[in-house]
């Protein structure tokens, strides 16, 4: 049976997006090409993330698609984006065009924007004088000139958008501006042809082009600064790289095998490991420790991390879009870029918001006319309302949240998969926790040593020491690091021999020392009955035990214990403190789990014990069960935790896990659990700016439309009050750039 690839997915940067009529006129004229499978578009951000067949389409179909809607798609980009998936850093080199030709794309926006704005302005201010302090013929003739060149020069740019949204029958923001101001520029010059001078309304269109042209431009500096987050992740990893040869190369050009160096003071430029010197490299970029983490040979080396100190010679692992610099940055990007499914109610509403505009500014016209105000008053009334009701602010209200959200998420740690995964954790309330990685911090330290008879602990600890340096079992590690840490002395062995599984043998000052479990022991007929007792009470409470004998006699054991994390108590206590219910789900034994779960601040009544990998999922649907609207999060690390972060409404993983528990759950803690309390109250943070944005330009909507049919706002105040709308919602959106975890 034959396969079935998975599509391939592209971002396309589309440059003259205004409004969410526009995203729906992208997203459809994109669905409509054979192949595609999914085309979603972000207003903030400019962009459209199209999956598609790459049998049947490809990234230039789909930008040949958004053109023909009368949007741009920067030509370097596709380009990038066909190179084929074998050429050499292809991946990183797609990315990298597509973010410098965003920016570029950018800054001639801005830089046209700001152009067209000081044009429109210079141009208004002496129509408006004119009109409200000349009555004159050559004053009416004065602002005919400048009105004309105010709407045919910077509102071209409205009239063509307009004009391209009526011939795919998709009015959107262009449409009501053009429409507006045209309205107002035509009738004035009708009236002025037929000799009358009373209603004039130049000066109206001239304002209406001058207010929306400064609305866009502080508008476009404000979505520039929706994208700083990836802008500023990538911009990290250096661009060139310097191999161990000398050559200086493209780092996206870097093989696995490949050896660079790294002097002081330069960013690594690839993901791998030190092969030789020794350095301490700032890596909080990556795990939000302040301090500088010494690197020596066999250390990781990240991209992007700073090099202090001495020179490195790292062997390439990982190099350009593998790198985990980049898949953060793409995670980011990722989501900024997915809509939460409160996103679909501005979507539905903007499918028939314009033409409902439409309609009540040809009502209010017509009812004017009608009440015997006149044509020139009637046109006055229906370009108001024409130019008030704009669905920029509806539009922007989410993604524009969803994006500031996730990329100060990013800044704390913390990566969401989207705004689908930020709405579901602002409704989290019951939070089920794994132990083992999640509250504990996966490194077995030295909890007890215990001794028969009449020997030391230091003597008992340092002779298995001695033997455990031999071997590389994460218990021995903890042995070895417990009897450095008590400045013991760590004799040399000899005659060492390891049985997996089981324990360790060798002859340490001449004497025999055996290191294992009891079965180990009784091989050679040693009797750990003494410490029996003991070693089942500590292993109740989740050490894993070692006894040592030494010439044939028990003489102690060691207990070594995987250590609750120093950040779990305080990260649980936040958690109740919010009103979440917090449960530990684990595979370990019932004691072991409670001691940690007591020591975490857990309910000894919320510990599920004993649980295998598909028990953990149904333990989720349990809880689910549990109440009306019970929303659960699933918090783990490893393989056995993924059905159940997949059976979760929210499946939460921690970066030191498995990559399979990464790439199932919906947000990845890259500072551990002490992210998680972070991360559901940013969440909450980030959904709160929504509803206020929704509702604020609703609002908007609602008591502005009615005032402009009134005939109590004028076209010029209308068009001043559009453009603070949607200014107004990118600012509130902005605000989560600075939030902060109480």
């Amino acid at each position: 049976m034959a396969t079935v690839a998975p599509p391939a997915e592209v971002d396309l940067p589309v440059l003259g997006m205004t409004c969410a009529a526009c995203v729906r006129r992208v997203e459809q004229a994109v669905a409509r090409v054979p192949g595609v499978a999914r085309v979603d578009v972000n207003l903030p951000l400019s962009r459209a993330r199209v999956a598609f067949d790459p049998a049947v389409a490809s990234p230039r179909g789909a930008a040949a698609a958004i053109r023909d809607a009368g949007y741009e798609v920067p030509a370097d980009v596709v380009d990038a984006l066909e190179q084929p998936a074998e050429a050499p850093g292809a991946g990183a080199g797609a990315a990298r065009a597509r973010l410098d030709a965003m920016e570029r794309a950018a800054v001639r926006e801005v830089s046209s924007l700001r152009r067209d704005a000081v044009l429109a302005i210079a141009l208004a201010v002496p129509t408006i004088v004119l009109a409200m302090a000349i009555d004159s013929a050559w004053s009416a003739y004065a602002q005919a000139a400048l009105c004309t060149a105010v709407v045919l020069g910077p509102g071209w740019r409205y009239v063509r958008g307009g004009v391209a949204a009526v011939r795919h029958r998709a009015p959107d923001m262009n449409t009501l501006i053009a429409l507006g101001a045209g309205s107002a520029w035509i009738a004035s010059c009708a009236e002025l042809a037929r000799g009358d001078r009373e209603h004039l309304y130049f000066e109206a269109a001239a304002a209406i082009v001058a207010f929306v042209m400064v609305g866009k431009l502080l508008e476009s500096r404000a979505r520039a600064r929706l994208a700083d987050a990836v802008r500023g992740l990538t911009s990290l990893a250096p661009a060139r790289a310097r191999r161990a040869d000398g050559s200086d190369v493209d780092a996206a050009s870097l093989a696995p095998g490949d050896e660079i160096v790294v002097r002081p003071g330069e960013r690594i430029a690839a993901d791998g490991t030190v092969v030789a010197g020794t350095s301490s490299v700032d890596e909080a970029l990556l795990t939000g420790e302040s301090l500088p983490v010494d690197k020596a040979e066999g250390s990781p080396a990240y991209a992007g991390t700073l090099n202090h100190v001495g020179a490195l010679t790292v062997r390439v692992a990982r190099a350009g879009a593998d790198t985990a610099l980049a898949r953060i940055a793409r995670a980011v990007e990722d989501a900024q870029g997915n809509k939460a499914p409160i996103a679909r109610l501005a979507d539905r509403v903007s499918a028939w918001f314009v033409p409902a505009v439409l309609v009540v500014a040809a009502a209010t016209g017509v009812g004017w006319a009608v009440g015997g105000a006149g044509a020139a008053v009637a046109i006055e009334r229906a370009v108001a309302v024409l130019v008030i009701a704009c669905p920029c602010a509806l539009g922007l209200a989410t993604p524009a949240a969803v994006a500031a959200g996730t990329a100060r998420g990013a800044a704390l740690g913390v990566l969401f998969k989207g705004g689908a995964a930020l709405e579901v954790a602002s409704r989290v309330g019951v939070c089920l926790l794994d132990k083992t990685g999640t509250l504990t911090a996966n490194k077995p330290t030295l909890a007890n040593v215990e001794v028969a008879g009449e020997r030391a602990s230091d003597d008992v600890l340092a002779a298995a020491a001695a033997l455990e340096n031999h071997a590389e079992h994460p218990v021995a590690r903890a042995i070895v690091d417990g009897a450095a840490a008590r400045g013991l002395v760590i004799a040399a062995a000899r005659e060492v021999v390891v049985e997996a599984g089981r324990g360790i043998a060798g002859a340490v000052a001449g004497a025999s020392v055996r290191v294992g479990t009891a079965e180990f022991l009784a091989m050679a007929d040693v009797d750990v009955a003494p410490l029996h007792a003991r070693a089942h009470e500590l292993a109740e409470r989740g050490c894993s035990i070692a006894y040592v004998a030494v010439a044939g006699e028990l003489v102690g054991l060691l207990a070594v214990a995987d250590a609750i994390a120093p950040e779990a108590p305080a990260a649980v206590a936040a958690l109740r403190a919010a009103g979440i219910d917090v449960a530990m789900v684990s595979g370990d034994r019932a004691g072991a789990a409670r001691a940690i779960a007591v020591a975490a601040g857990i309910a000894s009544d919320r510990v599920y014990a004993e649980v295998r990998p598909t028990g953990k999922a149904a333990i989720v649907a349990r809880e689910r069960a549990g109440g009306v609207a019970r929303v659960v999060a699933m918090v783990g690390d490893g393989v056995n935790d993924a059905p159940a972060l997949a059976a979760a409404d929210l499946g939460i993983a921690m970066a030191s896990g498995t990559d399979l528990a990464a790439s199932i759950a919906d947000v990845t803690l890259l500072r551990g659990i002490a992210g998680l309390p972070t991360a559901l109250a940013l969440a909450r943070a980030t959904l709160r700016v929504i509803r206020v944005n929704l509702a604020a330009a609703s609002i908007y909507n609602a008591i502005c439309i009615p005032i402009a049919a009134a005939g109590v706002l004028e076209p010029m105040y209308a068009a001043a009050a559009m453009s603070l709308s949607s200014v107004s919602v990118l600012v509130s959106s902005l605000r989560l750039r600075r939030w902060h975890p109480r």
